[in-house]
């Protein structure tokens, strides 16, 4: 068995990555069970508006949260604040699963949507921080590769197991298994930061001038700046077409709802198997090819399924979109993580995690609106036109110099009281 002097002097630590991963791997899958069981009994107390309260009730709270909890992290330590925010949900999905075995309002489910968002925001920031910790230089890209297939699996699985648990049982049969697969996230959450120190004070610093760090970092880094302008392009252009954009343009075609899960399967699937092989040969992949390369086929991609005049091309261009995807959203995090300072790690991943959450309903908004004037197409070809934004922001991100990254500990930290 390795000590852990032996560990730390590892390109990667296994055993820590692997709890990681497989900790997500549960508390993701539960999570978007949970989000299709919620969504669902939304929908069977008042319709649209329902669905939509509870969504903003879930969103905005974490959204904000974003920005607080990088300054959390970089202050009180990834482990302090990861075992405090998911007991914290383990108990509010417990409880919540005893109110709603009892009663079928929508108000507890606003009430929990908005703890629960709070609490992942907070939490989200922390979670980007553990793995430039237990994976350095290129071996980096790897294991975010492998986190990357956590994230694409937990969907393909957690929406049918959501249908499934509202269809054999209730809500709160989805809530206890939420609060289940939290808590194994708990305990691998244990095993993964145990040995975690606290970082030592900054004297005259408060929370919230920290809670700024991440946009004073992108206002002075310009390789920061640029690659989260490359991800909020990114996420940007493709999040109308996916969400609102498919489902129209299937409709107006007139081939069947049944298409626009064939291509979302297919575009899971293709990222799902790119990201597979960037776990086993990421580190062997030039960046300008992993980040540029993809980058400018993913938004080739975009505009061309705006284009394909059958169900079965546009399926095969959104495989071959999710396998560009599958190698650029990770590469995205690799570069960030190694470019962004190790004290202030937790503001650079708030930022990046707002990039995407926050981009989602601001395409929504925007893309909406317009494809009402410009038609569907239309407004699809332009998110395509804005996608081409991302590459030319990552070349210009990788003309700046990385931070120049500290030697790696000769032992693991003495473990500390949470």
């Amino acid at each position: 068995m390795d000590t852990p002097a032996a560990q730390a002097q590892q390109p990667v630590q296994w055993g820590r990555v692997g709890s990681l991963v497989g900790g997500q791997a549960a508390v993701q899958l539960g999570s978007f069970a949970l989000l299709i069981a919620m969504n669902w009994t939304a929908v069977e107390i008042g319709g649209t508006r329902a669905v939509t309260l509870l969504m903003l009730a879930a969103t905005v709270p974490r959204a904000l949260m974003l920005i607080f909890g990088g300054a959390v992290a970089d202050t009180l330590g990834p482990r302090f604040v990861l075992l405090r925010t998911t007991a914290a949900r383990v108990l509010l999905l417990a409880g919540g699963a005893l109110v709603t075995a009892t009663t079928q309002s929508l108000w507890p489910l606003v009430v929990i949507a908005l703890v629960e968002g709070v609490l992942l925001g907070l939490a989200g920031p922390a979670s980007g921080v553990l793995l430039p910790m237990f994976a350095r230089g290129d071996q980096l890209a790897r294991a975010n590769s492998l986190y990357a297939m956590v994230l694409r699996v937990a969907p393909i699985l957690g929406a049918p197991a959501g249908a499934f648990l509202i269809t054999v049982g209730e809500l709160w049969l989805a809530m206890v298994v939420g609060a289940v697969t939290g808590a194994i996230w708990l305990g691998c959450l244990l095993h993964v930061t145990h040995g975690f120190v606290r970082p030592e004070p900054e004297p005259g610093v408060s929370l919230v001038k920290r809670s700024g760090d991440g946009f004073r970092l992108l206002a002075g880094n310009p390789r920061l700046r640029w690659m989260f302008v490359a991800a909020l392009c990114l996420d940007l252009a493709f999040s109308w077409p996916a969400e609102v954009a498919l489902p129209l343009l299937v409709s107006e075609r007139g081939w069947g709802v049944s298409a626009v899960g064939v291509v979302l399967a297919a575009f899971s699937v293709g990222a799902l198997g790119s990201s597979a092989v960037g776990a086993a040969m990421a580190h062997r992949i030039p960046m300008f090819v992993r980040l540029v390369v993809t980058g400018a086929g993913l938004a080739a991609g975009i505009l061309v399924m705006a284009l394909m005049p059958s169900v079965t091309s546009l399926t095969a261009v959104a495989a071959g979109v999710g396998l560009l995807s599958g190698l650029n959203g990770p590469a995205i995090v690799t570069l960030y993580q190694q470019s962004a300072p190790e004290d202030r790690m937790g503001a650079a991943m708030s930022t990046l995690s707002l990039a995407g959450i926050g981009a989602a309903p601001l395409s929504i908004a925007v893309f909406s609106s317009l494809s009402l004037v410009l038609g569907v197409q239309t407004t699809w070809l332009l998110c395509g036109a804005i996608a081409f934004v991302s590459p030319l922001a990552a070349v210009l991100a990788l003309r700046h110099p990385a931070r120049t990254e500290q030697p790696a500990p000769v032992e693991l930290p003495v473990p500390a009281a949470v």
